[in-house]
């Protein structure tokens, strides 16, 4: 492998400006915008910034929510998201300070700096805010589930958190590989896997061994309390706007020994959908990718080579999919303007010159990314027609254009560029039936293809011959591609 491969494939992202309008339009978020703008000089929180429970049920009546448990419970949510984003400031509780109505020492909240930004300022900080707000409601997703707080407190006030059985670390790895998979899963086959995925098939991608056949019921139960899992998370990550979420069938909730509800009477249990199904948004692209990079990851994302060289353009592209290429290309190209072909071209070509094992992929993507240049590139591609690694991509060019005055390549410029091309397309691991194609298409142009092309001054030239006889479906021709690539060895001295 010539270059270092992306460990996932480019994304393409939504323009700043419209995914800050989805920032701004998820349900949450608009909660805590609404909770920050309502706030005033009487509002009273707890010493750790909660709004204080006799002001829930005005805030839930402000955000229209109904006035029981759960409105007061979403108020709550929607609160510590304006905190966590610097909507509002909390001041604590001074010491000595009057208790408040519930028994507790209150302080005051103010108007956040970050609460003018979402009217005044750039997309750029709008989205900062929101992806503040992810990492609150990821860690939320990733916090035990008390089922009964009180087991857990001690006669002196402690709480036993060795009794949570809970690994933080781990609960947050294995929400992120779940996210992981999820926008991978939705980057697959150049974007083919847009629609939602079965919750289960998500499940079981974080639990089934690559190499187990049959999963065992002991797997199968992992696969199940995994799902029960990603239920509840998905349920929170999606009013943040990263996902739409079908939840699972609340009737398969129904714990054994309990009767379930009449209405799940008819229901088939082959409906996939009853399981929950999740698909990432363009928004949780976004913000997917955006945590991805912050651990380090390598998620690439469509325009990121705009503004760099052309070095970096063929490199960066040699493993992108076909058509995340051509975005990426035309993009490169924009920034060099109408009259900027040449320029670019020019660019382009001394970008591609070089003996290293990665030059073949990169003169093949120059070829393509000057077919995207227009014929006014043209004066950059004739200026290399006598140049030996480039000579003959020009005249490949400029025949496609039907140009006039094209001169003929020389037989060791017809042999190079077949090895040249075999070459690239070896590493870029293409399908291999277009690559026999290929193969014995070029082989079957030239007579005495296998007696002439071992002398090649080609690196790869043994590779190529060697890779020739291996995938030659003519016997005997296969037979004259391995005594090639033996010449090519000796002749090279290994």
């Amino acid at each position: 492998m010539s270059a270092e491969r992306p460990s996932l494939p480019p994304v393409r992202l939504n323009s700043e400006a419209e995914l800050a309008r989805d920032a701004l339009a998820a349900p949450l978020f608009v909660r805590a915008v609404r909770l920050a703008r309502w706030a005033g000089p009487d509002t009273r929180v707890g010493a750790g910034g909660e709004l204080a429970e006799a002001q829930l049920p005005a805030a839930a009546e402000h955000l229209d929510l109904p006035a029981d448990e759960d409105g007061a419970a979403y108020a709550s949510e929607a609160w510590r998201l304006a905190v966590d984003t610097g909507l509002l400031d909390v001041t604590d509780p001074e010491e000595g300070a009057d208790e408040g109505t519930d028994g507790e020492t209150e302080g005051t909240v103010t108007t956040g700096e970050n609460l003018a930004l979402l009217t005044g300022g750039s997309p750029q900080d709008v989205l900062s805010i929101w992806l503040d707000g992810l990492d609150a409601v990821h860690a939320d997703a990733t916090a035990p589930v008390l089922d009964d707080f009180a087991d857990l407190v001690g006669e002196d006030g402690s709480i036993d958190f060795d009794a949570l059985d809970w690994d933080p670390e781990a609960e947050a790895e294995f929400l992120d590989g779940v996210l992981g998979n999820l926008y991978l899963l939705t980057l697959a086959d150049n974007g083919a896997g847009e629609g939602p995925v079965p919750l289960p098939a998500l499940a079981a991608s974080m639990i089934v061994p690559d190499d187990m056949g049959e999963p065992t019921d002991d797997i199968l139960e992992q696969v199940s309390e995994a799902m029960m899992r990603l239920d509840d998370q998905f349920r929170l990550l999606e009013p943040i706007g990263i996902v739409e979420y079908h939840p699972v069938d609340e009737a398969l909730l129904v714990e054994e020994g309990e009767a379930a509800d009449a209405s799940a009477a008819g229901a088939d249990d082959e409906d996939v959908t009853r399981y929950g199904m999740v698909k990432l948004t363009p928004l949780g692209l976004y913000g997917i990718r955006a945590r991805m990079l912050e651990a380090g990851v390598d998620a690439p994302a469509v325009g990121d080579l705009a503004g760099k060289g052309a070095d970096a353009l063929l490199d960066g592209i040699a493993h992108y999919p076909e058509s995340a290429a051509r975005a990426e290309v035309k993009l490169w190209l924009a920034e060099y303007g109408a009259g900027g072909a040449v320029s670019a071209a020019a660019e382009l070509l001394a970008a591609a010159r070089g003996a290293d094992e990665g030059a073949p992929l990169r003169r093949l993507h120059c070829q393509q990314a000057l077919a995207l240049a227009g014929p006014s590139a043209e004066p950059a591609v004739r200026a290399v027609l006598g140049d030996p690694e480039l000579g003959g991509l020009a005249r490949v060019w400029l025949a496609e254009r039907g140009a006039a005055d094209v001169p003929a390549p020389p037989e060791a410029m017809i042999f190079w560029l077949a090895i040249d091309t075999i070459a690239a397309q070896l590493d870029a691991d293409g399908e291999l039936d277009e690559l026999q194609g290929l193969i014995e298409g070029l082989s079957a142009q030239h007579s005495g293809f296998f007696d002439e092309v071992w002398r090649v001054d080609h690196p790869a030239t043994a590779d190529v011959l060697e890779a020739m006889g291996r995938l030659h479906s003519d016997k005997k021709a296969a037979k004259d591609a391995r005594k090639a690539a033996f010449k090519a060895r000796s002749r090279a001295g290994g």
